[in-house]
């Protein structure tokens, strides 16, 4: 029977989440080990903090240029409101499409409303798939801009609470009253 679980409980299981998962075979049941639950209990609390948007994303932060994959272009699509549900889905079912979201336009100067990265080995290959995108999905008609990363920014996943720094003054006295 799993065990009830407090805000305390959950804030030891997202401090040790917002680092990255361990890299072994089986980093739920590592990082229950660290923190008092099991690999089950620590997969049922992740679903529920993302169920109830206390996480609002769980994923993982892939470094492209690790893997050989030197061009990215964020594109941005100019999709009649009604029809930006259906084709962001469509548009992450393909392989070379690693993010797709949904963004505000900001009138007059920014029309664009639906947002997709393409990563490739060169500037080529990422258009060619975004040719391919654009054929397989009939976007010919849809207004978009290309726009190419010009720097690699340092990449990590959501850091959800800072580990406070412990004063060691305070700790000092605290420990001698």
């Amino acid at each position: 029977m799993a065990k009830a679980h407090n805000h305390n409980t959950d804030q030891l299981l997202i401090e040790a989440i917002q680092g990255g998962l361990p890299l072994v075979s089986r980093p739920y049941a590592a990082i229950g080990k660290d923190i008092g639950m099991s690999e089950a209990e620590v997969i049922r609390r992740l679903s529920q903090l993302l169920r109830s948007g206390v996480i609002k994303r769980f994923g993982v932060v892939v470094c492209h240029r690790k893997l050989g994959y030197r061009a990215n272009a964020m594109v941005v699509w100019d999709v009649p409101d009604e029809q930006v549900a259906a084709l962001g889905q469509r548009l992450g079912q393909f392989e070379c499409v690693t993010l797709c979201y949904r963004r505000a336009r900001h009138l007059p100067d920014w029309p664009y409303n639906l947002f997709c990265m393409i990563h490739g080995k060169d500037r080529n290959m990422v258009l060619d798939k975004l040719d391919e995108l654009v054929e397989q999905c009939n976007l010919s008609h849809i207004p978009h801009q290309v726009l190419f990363s010009r720097h690699c920014f340092k990449q990590r996943g959501a850091i959800y609470k800072h580990r406070q720094a412990v004063d060691p003054i305070r700790a000092y006295l605290v420990g001698k009253t």
